[in-house]
This record gives structure tokens, sequence and C-alpha cells, in this order.
């Protein structure tokens, strides 16, 4: 049936959950998965350019080092279910963005990813990316809602 996962991960417990669903569906499709995380983008304001370029290295570091960790969750998993997969890492304010066009990209059949479940004021203030992931992907969506 599908035979390519796209798994955006947070390096939460929900991620974490979604991340075994994924495995597990990819193993019985007999499918490969690829991970994915996304970072926002790097953004300072400042009068000092030597400052900036410094920070932004750091920043780069951190977010790659968080990015890698959160990933190696993702191909730990995978690598015990004898499942192929593959990880990348990308910068954007959008993280949905990001999702559906590595999705598109990729030639990913099924995005399964997590909700953290955020409803009311709270939901509507931080906004959901698996939300926006749902209404503007082409592509069929499994939500993981978590215990």
């Amino acid at each position: 049936m599908f035979k390519h996962l796209l798994v955006p991960t947070d390096g939460s417990a929900r991620s974490e959950e979604a991340i075994h669903m994924a495995v597990s569906l990819a193993k019985e499709f007999e499918a490969r998965i690829t991970g994915i995380h996304a970072i926002p983008e790097f953004h300072l304001l400042t009068y000092d350019s030597q400052m900036l370029a410094d920070t932004r290295s750091e920043y780069a570091q951190h977010a790659k080092n968080h990015a890698e960790r959160y990933l190696a969750f993702l191909e730990r998993a995978a690598t015990d279910a004898a499942v192929t997969c593959d990880t990348t890492w990308v910068a954007s304010d959008h993280p949905y963005e990001a999702i559906i066009r590595t999705a598109q990209e990729r030639h990913c059949d099924l995005i399964v990813m997590a909700s953290h479940g955020r409803h009311g004021v709270k939901g509507l203030l931080i906004g959901s990316e698996t939300q926006k992931v749902l209404i503007h992907s082409r592509i069929p969506v499994l939500v993981c809602r978590g215990q």
C-alpha cells in the first residue's frame, strides 16, 4: 500500500510514539522511512556584525546537534526493525511547509506525525503544525494522538 513514509520529529515523547507507529507500518508495508526535523530560521537584530556571525554559527551547531539527536532515535528504531531509513533536517520558520515540501521532493506517499493535542486558546494562539500539514498536504497524513 504505502511505500515511503515521511516522519517528522521534534524530539518529544509524542513524536517518539509516532516514530514507533511509523516503523511498525513501514515494516508491515515493506516501506522505507524518511525522518525530518525542522528547526526555526536564525533571526537576530544587532548593530555588531561580528556578534551576528558568531551567534549564527553557534545557533547552527546547536540546531544541528538537536536534529541529529532527535533523528538518531528514528534511525535506531528503524534499524532495530530492519526498515530502510534516511533522515534530513531543514531550517524553516514554517515547519509544516518544510514537511510538505520534503514529502513531495522525496516522493513520500504517507506522512506519519504526532499531534500534541493543543486545543482551546493555547491551540489557537500557538497553532498546530500537524493541523497545518493536514490542511495543506495533498499526501495522506496519519496523525498519532498519543495515550
